[in-house]
């Protein structure tokens, strides 16, 4: 099959999610209505825009089983990250100064606890197992330098990975150590319930989740209490943790799109399902490829491909209509090899080997098919042009 330049088709969920039209028409109501400062307590207009915030905060605290009170308005999650970590660190500085994360995570924690390495703290950064899986012995070996937080990804957003929380959070909080969450790539890909698991910082970021850029929260358990220190300084707004002038529209788009995302959650799910299936089951047709991270519990939204023998910017090159990537869009502008495919175990020419497919809830499969095939056709071309590709 041929496939037809003309059509685009957009695989790159991980990186930023189309907008839900309920979304939108509930922002657009709010930018034309509702434009009072909700921190104006002296008048109408700033009341109704308050109000607008208070519901936000209720009902994303309900889409995470939380309280209202446990939410922080942020710009995403690479600004909760940086506050969930910096802020705990420099809180419990005199009580511990050790640090725990994975390798694997995403470049905002990484580069935040890097910055704890430069003031003086220990950063313990541990290994993965070739699925993706945190190195147990690593993990609890670390947890005897008694750190004052532990930082983890939930769904890694190259691979797709799980990591097994319940058995992490466990062996945390025996130790003593706070625990934080990235669940960017989590949130309307499987349940996350703060009612259930002893998770003390939760980051989630909007345009992960068929919501607007540039809004997001972070959970802040109440009890028992976490140590936090801000960031930014010159308001009272978010309990003076996060000062600022509140964007209304933001705030209620990012409620607007959580709570679809656990609504529709089972449906989202059984549909893309389908759509990884067809994909895997048309990109199968080639011979030498491998999932990276097909060994780990993953979510199927993310679909990390290696192509033995094939350079992947060759491969991106030739597939100009398609919207997909080599890793996180964090790091796309960069030559080196994906940080996480090393640390499961990939050399370079096999990280550069890979593709990173994401989609959603908008996904046709009919555009699934279409990608799949253009892969293929050229995945085969590249191929052909290297006779030794069989011997990578």
């Amino acid at each position: 099959m041929t496939y037809q330049k003309s059509h685009e088709i957009y695989l790159d969920y991980a990186a930023t999610s189309p907008m839900d039209p309920k979304v939108l028409s509930a922002m657009t109501e709010v930018l034309a209505q509702e434009f009072g400062n909700p921190s104006s307590v002296t008048h109408a207009f700033g009341w109704r825009a308050k109000a607008k915030i208070d519901e936000a905060r209720a009902s994303v605290a309900e889409c995470l089983q939380a309280k209202p009170e446990e939410i922080i308005f942020t710009s995403g999650a690479t600004e909760s990250n940086n506050l969930a970590i910096l802020g705990v660190a420099h809180a419990c500085k005199a009580r511990s100064q050790s640090i725990v994360t994975l390798k694997t995570e995403h470049k905002a924690t990484l580069a935040a606890v890097d910055h704890l390495r430069q003031e003086g703290y220990s950063v313990r950064l541990l290994g993965v197992d070739a699925a993706g899986r945190v190195k147990m012995d690593e993990f609890e070996a670390a947890l005897k330098t008694s750190p004052s937080l532990v930082s983890v990804m939930m769904v890694n957003n190259e691979t797709g990975v799980v990591q097994d929380l319940p058995v992490l959070l466990e062996k945390a909080k025996a130790a003593g150590a706070f625990f934080h969450v990235d669940a960017a790539q989590a949130m309307g890909k499987i349940p996350v319930d703060l009612s259930a698991l002893p998770i003390d910082l939760l980051s989630i970021s909007a345009h992960k989740v068929y919501g607007p850029k540039g809004v997001g929260a972070l959970y802040l358990r109440s009890r028992p209490k976490v140590p936090l220190r801000p960031l930014l300084f010159g308001g009272s707004q978010e309990r003076s943790l996060r000062p600022g002038t509140l964007a209304t529209h933001q705030i209620v788009g990012l409620a607007k799109a959580l709570e679809l995302a656990s609504t529709s959650l089972a449906q989202d799910l059984a549909h893309v399902n389908l759509l990884s299936q067809e994909l895997l089951g048309r990109l199968a047709l080639l011979p030498k490829i491998q999932v990276n991270g097909f060994a780990a519990k993953r979510v199927p939204h993310i679909l990390n491909v290696r192509f033995s023998g094939v350079d992947a910017e060759a491969l991106l090159a030739s597939l100009p209509q398609l919207a997909v990537s080599m890793g996180s869009a964090c790091t796309s502008g960069t030559t080196e090899a994906s940080h996480v495919l090393s640390a499961m175990g990939l050399s370079d020419e096999e990280a550069n080997a890979s593709l990173r497919f994401s989609f959603g809830r908008f996904t046709a499969l009919a555009d699934i098919r279409t990608a799949a095939d253009a892969v293929v056709e050229a995945v085969a071309q590249l191929r052909a042009l290297s006779p030794i590709w069989e011997l990578a």
